[in-house]
């Protein structure tokens, strides 16, 4: 009874994770400018990735490799979030060009 509910809860951990993998890309081709495309892409990625790890912990052989995927989990985040403000910090210091100077190097 508790296994059937265990893996019942897997399973929605997993589908969840996914739709949020699967939303966050849709806003990557759907958003306009690259600041949404980053947000849609951090903040939804990391939630999906989290959805599936805790999908995954009640299979982990044992303590050390459940702990394994939360430090995982945990440098995603942190690796996303840095490439997210390090792209975020480009986007605001580059130029903007213009229309006449881009018709122009064309």
């Amino acid at each position: 009874m508790i296994d059937s509910a265990v893996i019942a809860v897997q399973v929605v951990l997993l589908v969840l994770g996914c739709l949020f993998f699967a939303v966050g890309t849709l806003g990557l081709f759907r958003f306009s400018d690259t600041l949404t495309r980053i947000h849609a892409l951090t903040k939804v990625d990391n939630l999906g990735l989290g959805f599936i790890v805790l999908a995954l912990l009640p299979l982990a052989p044992s303590l050390a490799g459940g702990v394994k995927m939360v430090l995982i989990w945990a440098a995603a985040l942190a690796a996303s979030a840095t490439s997210a403000h390090l792209i975020a910090r480009a986007v605001h210091v580059r130029p903007k060009h213009s229309a006449v100077q881009e018709a122009a190097d064309d």
